[in-house]
């Protein structure tokens, strides 16, 4: 059987899988959250699958044959610090609150404007996200079925719609559960056959002074500055994400919620290591790979060590891993915009088989969106450090603040959404900075908040 064959099998499998879930769609409740009844394995799997896509294989992978260890502090590092502290700090409040969305809180806290506002911020977050899971889809099939760009996209666009607007929450975790099977169990398999062919004591070598390096030289200001930005696009940049927020409050307690969310996280720092091994093997296996576009390294480090077989299994564990990154950021703001967009503007006073119509049609809308911004775009890794970016000067106060603040004001979380996105938008395509931009973006978002509610206090 050739790798197309198998590929094409494996994709098959994914969507009817899908699809099938949608039989345990009855309402909005299934859709957004399948009820809040995933036990311990699934709601795991789900948050581990969070993360675990194009920019951990593809971007990651890249960056770190580029820049070493400090390249990638991003992610997978930035990433599992987000899901810990999303865990310790987060989970409990916002799993008691009962919500649908991260929009429903913001809401309840400030009010519907404000509700309208953060969720256009949210929407806006996930955008880039989900077009670098598009290109990477592109990326991998192009490689196995050699379509070009345009088709790739539209391939990979089609079926991750398809089977997220059928199925909602429950497709996307019990396709969560067996795209990180598939994950777990190709990439430990390819490294065991790729580690007998390589000088394992060369390959704990550095290929390059401070390849090595975790922390950047202690004489460097601009580089610590640049080195905490780097953990704080991920680490709290994401805390406000509808996509996390949505598996972990898709769990059927709020214990479970918890631990899935810290198992999730340790997960996912395991096997992300996987792909930087594979990179680190490219030094002694194909040198000349280092040359050009680092984001097809790994592929083309596979098709020529590998027996087809292994490449099918390799390739099946890429897919598994974007499409199970791209399902569920594509729901999350396709159910924000359904939820605090069009229901109380549209949508008030329908039924919940009209509700979910509409929410089905919102993933499409999402997919048709993020499918444009892929186009024009290439860059897996910068495409998703951005939309962190996003949600971490404009999402992130606000939400702390109608969390723990007994008075949250709505003045102050409109300023503070407002002015957070304006300074990091200004700072980081506008005029240049030496301080990264995510800094003056949140300071900014702070500022606003403390200045309303300051207003509020003297009026």
């Amino acid at each position: 059987m050739t790798l197309g064959w198998i590929v094409s099998l494996y994709l098959l499998f994914t969507l009817c899988l899908g699809i099938a879930a949608s039989t345990l769609i009855s309402g909005i409740s299934d859709f957004f959250s399948a009820s809040r009844k995933l036990p311990m394995l699934l709601s795991s799997f789900a948050l581990f699958a969070v993360w675990f896509g194009s920019e951990t294989i593809f971007g990651a992978s890249a960056e770190f044959i580029d820049h070493g260890l400090l390249g990638i502090i991003e992610d997978p590092f930035g990433g599992t610090l987000c899901l810990v502290l999303f865990g310790l700090f987060l989970v409990r409040p916002l799993y008691r609150q009962n919500l649908l969305t991260l929009g429903d809180l913001f809401r309840r806290a400030y009010g519907p404007r404000t509700e309208y506002l953060s969720a256009f911020f949210m929407i806006l977050t996930f955008v880039g996200y989900i077009a670098g899971q598009l290109i990477a889809l592109s990326i991998l099939f192009e490689a196995v079925f050699g379509l070009a760009t345009a088709y790739g996209l539209l391939l990979s666009a089609l079926i991750v719609t398809i089977y997220t607007a059928a199925g909602g929450m429950w497709a996307v975790s019990l396709t969560d559960f067996v795209q990180s099977i598939v994950i777990m169990g190709g990439l430990l398999l390819i490294a065991v056959y790729l580690g007998m062919q390589v000088n394992l004591q060369q390959l704990l070598t550095p290929p390059t002074p401070g390849f090595f390096d975790f922390v950047p030289n202690a004489d460097n200001g601009m580089a610590w500055l640049d080195y905490l930005a780097a953990w704080m696009t991920l680490g709290l940049g994401s805390l406000a994400s509808q996509d996390i927020f949505q598996r972990a409050n898709a769990a059927r307690s709020e214990h479970v919620a918890v631990r899935s969310t810290l198992l999730g996280a340790l997960l996912y720092l395991m096997f992300a290591m996987l792909p930087l091994l594979l990179a680190l093997m490219t030094f002694q296996l194909e040198p000349q790979l280092l040359e050009g576009d680092q984001q097809d390294t790994l592929m083309l480090l596979v098709a020529r060590h590998t027996p087809v077989w292994l490449q099918g299994v390799f390739f099946g564990a890429l897919i598994s891993a974007v499409f199970s990154t791209c399902s569920g950021a594509l729901l999350a703001p396709a159910s924000i915009l359904a939820e605090n967009v069009v229901k109380p503007l549209l949508l008030r006073d329908s039924n919940d088989k009209t509700l979910l119509l509409a929410s089905r049609w919102c993933v499409v809308v999402m997919a048709l969106i993020a499918l444009a911004v892929a186009s024009a775009s290439d860059s897996i890794y910068e495409l998703v450090g951005q939309s962190s970016s996003l949600g971490a000067v404009s999402i992130l106060v606000p939400m702390l603040f109608a969390l723990f603040d007994k008075q949250p004001s709505a003045r102050g979380a409109l300023l503070a959404m407002m002015l957070g996105l304006g300074a990091y938008g200004l700072t980081e395509f506008i005029i240049s900075v030496t301080v990264p931009a995510i800094f003056i973006g949140m300071l900014a978002s702070v500022a606003g908040m403390l200045v309303g509610k300051a207003a509020r206090r003297k009026i």
